[in-house]
């Protein structure tokens, strides 16, 4: 079975030698190499961090990865994992062990940086209608006969200006799109029958393009998981089982691709979308989950959920800087540092002498968040214990607007030592 990604380039990264542009890490590893710094097996925390930092649990990261494989592997799905949430190589490369077929991709840029290591197998959730980035895409895929790039259409305009620009390239292959299909008030795709019919004939005229599914993204309707929120998703995606079912015999390539899939509704997604095709999910988030947005609306996390699903990877620790007034603590972290959009993270474990405690910050809250600090509102119980110089762990919401916060994060073990030093390109 041929690679999908390349795993010398890959490694190579461990070569890169630590210095400031990683914040958060310690100074004593100024210099060394990833490699040089997990040969040692440090204790992060015992190396000295210039907090915050943000960390991942490699424990947490094999269980998700495990998790995912085992629940696509029985609903009989496949699995492209959205690379905008962690845009990190090595990551990737994880998913890939694990199973995933592809890397899904927001930008023709995301599709540059997985391209710089070899990824040869990748969905662009949008149509492409920037004539560079289509004449990039050109050379790769002339360039690459093994590279593999699927992207939407969801206008008969849009299928001209990429069947102009391929065709100004000089394009030998063609690029395979699916028709997207967008509920009304959501994000982009076709909304009825009558332009989706229009957008498939357009990309079956088109020399440059070749039809081979049909797309979409349900989390656009929101992220309300009970009984009366998942209905109009349901409802959706039945629409776009409907629409594959009478385009599939239409399609140019055997390999008829049904796409749909987030975070929040992958269980209804996987239902609703079998068939006589291959059906791909793209979630991204469950790699890291999170104690937040994911952790309420998961499938696998969910309250409701069944036992043994989904883990929190990430953390961001901070030190108490200052205790102005009885009852607040700032620390040092803040909205570059950490997600805000969703929810504002959750003080989970105090740093008290050598050990981490788990239980001394129930009922603190963070209050607010400036540039650089976060306001933690103490319990009566914790407000005496929380001094100057004490570290908290914080859980995050939303991790993808955490990890474009940090280039290089430790993966830690279960007793905090270093085993990986994650690269991101965002």
């Amino acid at each position: 079975m041929r690679s999908l990604i390349n795993a010398a380039a890959v490694a190579a990264l461990a070569d890169e030698r630590v210095d400031s542009r990683f914040k958060g890490l310690p100074v004593a590893w100024a210099g060394l190499t990833a490699t040089e710094i997990c040969a040692a097996a440090p204790d992060l925390f015992d190396a000295g961090p210039l907090g915050p930092v943000c960390v991942l649990s490699d424990e947490a990261l094999r269980h998700n990865l495990a998790t995912m494989a085992g629940w696509c592997a029985r609903h009989g799905v496949e699995l492209a994992p959205h690379g905008k949430t962690h845009m990190s190589p090595q990551l990737l490369a994880r998913q890939f062990e694990a199973g995933a077929c592809a890397v899904t991709a927001a930008t023709i840029s995301q599709v540059r940086t997985y391209r710089a290591f070899g990824v040869r197998e990748v969905v662009l959730a949008n149509e492409l209608v920037d004539a560079a980035g289509l004449a990039w895409l050109a050379a790769e895929l002339d360039g690459d006969a093994d590279f593999r790039l699927i992207c939407w259409v969801d206008s008969v305009r849009g299928v001209d200006l990429m069947t102009e620009a391929l065709l100004a390239a000089g394009a030998g292959r063609p690029v395979d799109v699916c028709v997207e299909l967008g509920a009304a008030g959501t994000r982009t795709g076709c909304r009825d029958d009558a332009t989706a019919d229009a957008v498939a004939a357009a990309a079956l005229a088109s020399p440059r393009l070749r039809l081979v599914g049909v797309a979409g993204y349900e989390a656009a309707l929101g992220h309300d998981v009970s009984a009366a929120g998942v209905a109009p998703v349901r409802d959706f995606l039945t629409w776009v089982r409907m629409v594959a079912i009478r385009l599939a015999p239409l399609c140019e390539s055997p390999d008829v691709i049904v796409t749909a899939g987030g975070s929040k509704h992958f269980d209804v997604a996987a239902q609703v979308l079998a068939g006589p095709w291959r059906t791909v999910l793209r979630s991204g988030a469950y790699l890291t989950n999170d104690d937040g947005l994911y952790l309420r609306t998961s499938p696998l996390t969910r309250p409701g959920a069944r036992s043994g699903g989904f883990v929190a990877a990430m953390a961001v620790w901070a030190q108490v800087c200052s205790r102005p007034e009885p009852g607040l603590a700032l620390l040092t972290m803040g909205r570059r540092d950490v997600s805000f959009d969703q929810d504002l993270p959750v003080p989970q474990r105090l740093r008290l002498g050598a050990r981490w405690v788990d239980d001394a910050l129930a009922g603190c809250e963070v209050v607010k968040l400036n540039d650089q600090h976060a306001f933690l509102r103490l319990s009566p119980a914790a407000d005496p214990v929380v001094e100057v110089g004490s570290w908290i762990a914080f859980g995050v919401s939303h991790p993808c607007t955490v990890f474009d916060k940090w280039q290089l994060i430790p993966v830690v073990e279960e007793h905090g030592r270093v085993t990986e030093l994650v690269r991101t390109f965002f």
